[in-house]
């Protein structure tokens, strides 16, 4: 016997992962459902060998459906998310919009799998930011071994973590710099994004940090521990698909490099590639379809007393939003509703 899904925001980026993965990794469904909002009504998505029309965001009645997982903005997610939770439905919320209610889960699987029952306050679980992800899936396993003090992280993210419009100004962009005659101003983002970088990724706070930086350091402490402190500079550059983050660690008690490659070597959701030598590393391009967060550069930091530097790559659209998604979804089935 299996589940009853729905895939709110379908014809997405992220929708059409969630779908994908679905598949791939033969969750047991009995029945899925496409949503989209009015304007895609209609559009054809696939789900393994089968084609789907999507179905109306509006006027879908969750009752007697297991769990829904979101991958709307969002404002979209606050009118129809408690609708779905009411109807008895779970949420899987990709959004930002519940990451920060203390009575709503925010979980990474490999990291804080036990926090999956506190779904029952409403009914609504939350997924976290792209870049916090992948980040936390290396510092868990680190922490239990050594605690870690402080984390100091920069960030290198694709621009699919902007949607569509974001691979589309790249694409287009990027085509406009060999067509003189041709010029495509940036709308997605501040700046040109093509052969260029941009230190902002959302909007600036009163500290100076951006919503996105200050989002890693929130998550990082709800999902890890409170007691962990977290800088953060996170800059857009001019690749489709992938994260990628320079880590500095400092931990309370000595960890050598060597001890911090087995740990993540046997660390769940890992695959660490970490050659010294050229190419001896995974770059963005290179995860982009997997399920793995790729460590690399594994090295101690001797300008501190216990530290280690690592380099973290893994596809944003996979780890960082629709896997993770499905993989509490698998989490929730397996530790709650156990009908799969």
């Amino acid at each position: 016997m299996g589940y009853r899904v729905v895939v709110v925001g379908a014809t997405g980026n992220v929708g059409r992962e969630m779908l994908n993965i679905l598949a791939e990794r033969q969750f047991p469904v009995d029945e899925l459902a496409a949503l989209a909002s009015r304007r895609s009504l209609g559009t054809e998505v696939t789900f393994g060998d089968k084609t789907l029309t999507t179905k109306d965001l509006d006027t879908f009645d969750f009752t007697g459906w297991d769990m829904a997982l979101f991958a709307v903005g969002s404002e979209a997610t606050k009118v129809y998310a408690p609708k779905a939770a009411a109807a008895g439905c779970v949420v899987i919320d990709n959004s930002s919009l519940y990451r920060y209610d203390p009575d709503i889960p925010l979980i990474v699987p490999e990291c804080n799998p036990e926090a999956i029952h506190g779904y029952k306050n409403k009914n609504i679980i939350a997924n976290p930011n792209c870049s916090t992800a992948q980040m936390v899936v290396a510092l868990k396993p680190l922490h239990d071994r050594a605690r870690i003090k402080r984390v100091v992280v920069s960030t290198y993210q694709s621009v699919s973590g902007s949607g569509k419009e974001g691979m589309d100004e790249l694409w287009d962009q990027t085509k406009a710099i060999y067509n003189p005659t041709t010029e495509v101003e940036p709308k997605k983002f501040q700046k040109q994004i093509a052969f260029n970088v941009i230190p902002q990724i959302d909007v600036f706070m009163e500290d100076g940090s951006t919503k996105e930086e200050w989002k890693m350091v929130v998550e990082t402490k709800k999902i890890v521990d409170p007691s962990i402190k977290v800088t953060a500079t996170c800059v857009r550059v001019p690749v489709f698909v992938g994260h990628s983050e320079a880590v500095n660690i400092e931990f309370e008690e000595f960890l050598d490099e060597d001890e911090a490659r087995d740990i993540l070597r046997e660390a769940p959701g890992i695959m660490v590639i970490d050659k010294r030598e050229d190419g001896g590393y995974v770059s963005p391009i290179e995860c982009a379809g997997d399920f793995a967060t790729f460590i690399s550069r594994i090295r101690q930091d001797s300008t501190i007393e216990n530290g280690i530097n690592l380099w973290c790559v893994s596809d944003n659209l996979r780890k960082g939003a629709a896997l993770n998604a499905v993989q509490i979804a698998e989490l929730l089935g397996r530790e709650v509703l156990k009908k799969g």
